[in-house]
């Protein structure tokens, strides 16, 4: 399999992770009018077709460890239920965060959900298997948790009128925020000791935790949509063009690019799983980028909006940059 032999090689795949992350909500954008719930159906096929497609490619390639095919069918049943159990969390939080962001708006959902998930997961996982300089670390951990804090302020003063903090909006950002934050360790668990399968196979089963709790947990939020609508009407799905399930499949397929190179990145221990998810979690930066730049999202918004977005980009590159230095001090 494809490992990074260099901390420069292992840095890039981290930023890759932020970029995907970040990214693959612009295929949502791509179907308007398509109910999350739906659109989700694809997501999850892409992420586990990207798994697969990365496992018989990157994961075959290379001298390092065994090719993804054996890797898989030596994989113990324990490895196996810790990375699936990853992708069942991790799929609970991702579907709670969007019901979260639909009822409290960005500016409640994202600096309390992904923020504490940060947290959680940057503390978690250095407990884990603790590396890197820990006052970087966590410094940096900090800065990137105040910039989410500041992007939110400034979507609170771009909206004309700032839409009313429910406490089902607070206790479903906190849900998806603790849970966001839980899967990594589990996956760095399964990444852990001589007996581990490598990066590629724990992203296969993981693909699998999430196919598999999708149906479930999908089919009861189309039936009982916690932001409040009307049922989805399953029929949808195959009146959509297909444009949109191509978007969708496409969405998942990105999002998996960032979750196989952020466990790659993670699984080459040149810098911990700490500092690997933690740069990952950048991704609420890098939306935000898209949202300026591409969707002037903030075309029109108050002054006072742009400079807290010219804030939020100053606490964001600071903090990166810390994180970034703490495993070479």
């Amino acid at each position: 399999m494809f490992l990074p032999e260099t901390y420069h090689a292992t840095l890039a795949l981290m930023v890759l992770s932020m970029l995907c992350w970040g990214s693959w909500a612009n295929t949502l954008k791509l179907c308007p009018n398509f109910r999350f719930q739906l659109f989700y159906w694809d997501y999850s096929i892409g992420l586990f077709g990207g798994a697969v497609l990365l496992g018989l490619t990157a994961g075959s390639i290379g001298q390092a460890g065994p090719s993804f095919v054996t890797a898989i069918s030596h994989t113990s049943p324990s490895i196996m239920l810790w990375a699936f159990c990853g992708g069942v969390i991790f799929n609970i939080a991702n579907l709670l965060l969007v019901a979260a962001i639909d009822v409290a708006g960005l500016a409640v959902a994202f600096p309390v959900g992904i923020g504490l998930a940060l947290v959680v997961g940057a503390v978690s996982s250095y407990l884990v298997s603790p590396a890197a300089n820990p006052l970087l670390l966590f410094g940096g951990v900090a800065l990137v948790a105040l910039a989410i804090i500041v992007d939110a302020m400034a979507y609170r003063k771009r909206e004309a009128t700032a839409r009313a903090t429910t406490t089902r909006g607070i206790v479903l950002s906190l849900v998806a925020g603790v849970l966001m934050g839980s899967f990594y360790p589990l996956v760095a668990h399964a990444m852990r000791g001589s007996d581990s399968p490598g990066p590629y196979a724990v992203a296969f089963f993981f693909a699998i935790g999430v196919l598999v709790s999708t149906v479930p947990a999908n089919l009861l939020l189309m039936a009982k949509p916690l932001d409040g609508k009307p049922a989805v009407d399953g029929a949808d799905y195959g009146r959509a063009p297909f444009s949109w399930h191509a978007a969708g499949i496409l969405g998942g397929a990105i999002w998996c690019v960032g979750a196989v190179a952020n466990f790659v990145a993670s699984g080459a221990h040149l810098v911990g799983p700490a500092v690997s998810y933690s740069i990952g979690q950048g991704a609420t930066m890098v939306s935000a980028l898209w949202g300026v730049f591409v969707w002037h999202e903030f075309a029109g918004a108050p002054r006072a909006a742009r400079l807290l977005l010219v804030l939020m980009f100053v606490f964001f590159i600071l903090g990166l940059g810390a994180i970034a230095l703490a495993p070479l001090y």
